[in-house]
């Protein structure tokens, strides 16, 4: 039997996070859970999650880049993909916030909205290299 793969949704949005996690698990995933920064990084060190999602703006606006800072400077983290969602690039904001290797060392960067299905292909690509 195949091994089922864990994802950790963080998001201060519980509406999000339930509609998110029912998606996936129909879709064959085992999901846990987080509604804060600390939470997140508490949860990945003990679930060990195949992927994480991981919203940016929670109770900072920039809460989730830090998280995703230091899952990649945990040794037993690093190499778990994170799939960045979030609404600040419609913020008024004289730059556009992406992925990248310093700044912003996430797998997958999505702006919200986001409908569930395109979350769920984009975890499928990132995780059975489909979708």
């Amino acid at each position: 039997m195949e091994k089922q793969l864990k994802v950790l949704v963080v998001d201060d949005d519980v509406d999000f996070v339930r509609i998110t996690k029912a998606m996936l698990e129909k879709s064959g995933y085992v999901v846990v859970t987080a509604f804060n920064g600390q939470e997140g990084r508490e949860k990945a060190r003990s679930e060990r999650p195949d992927l994480i999602i991981l919203d940016a703006m929670m109770e900072t606006e920039t809460e989730g880049f830090h998280v995703a800072y230091d899952i990649r400077k945990d040794a037993e983290l690093k190499a778990t993909p994170i799939i960045m969602l979030t609404a600040i690039n419609m913020r008024d904001f004289p730059w556009k916030v992406e992925k990248d290797e310093t700044w912003l060392p996430v797998d997958v960067f999505l702006d919200k909205p986001v409908s569930s299905e395109r979350l769920v292909a984009e975890v499928d690509k990132v995780l059975r290299g489909s979708g």
